[in-house]
């Protein structure tokens, strides 16, 4: 699999990134209402609090929630096909992620979270 281009970590997610160097998925959690949201914001999604947002490690399991397989590479050095989905983790939210070691994935499918480490430490969580 070909690395894809990654942001830099940024005030709100330096956490979450630092967790991904030790293959830790992360999601964020608003202490004043209980709500978890990916990706980490500067505001919880749910109340608008800003000042009760805190990483929470995850079981890294988690369901299909949909999928599509991707047939034309976005560049040329990216192979093809691949597979992107949308998983629900097992504590609620949604993640954005590819799905490997398969081609045959139905919306429903359990998957288990697996790493890509990226050349500066950082990994991207992928499902398995």
């Amino acid at each position: 699999m070909s690395l894809p281009e990654v942001p830099p970590a940024d005030d709100v997610t330096t956490g979450w990134w630092d967790a991904t160097r030790e293959h830790r998925l992360m999601v964020q959690e608003c202490t004043q209402c209980g709500h978890l949201q990916h990706p980490p914001r500067a505001v919880c999604t749910a109340c608008s609090s800003m000042d009760h947002l805190e990483l929470r490690e995850t079981a890294g399991t988690g369901e299909v929630d949909a999928c599509t397989v991707i047939h034309r590479a976005p560049r040329p050095d990216v192979d093809v096909p691949y597979t992107v989905a949308r998983v629900r983790l097992t504590e609620g939210p949604l993640i954005l992620t590819r799905l490997v070691d398969g081609d045959q994935w139905a919306i429903g499918d359990q998957v288990n979270v697996g790493w890509t480490d990226l050349p500066d430490g950082r990994a991207l969580p992928v499902f398995h």
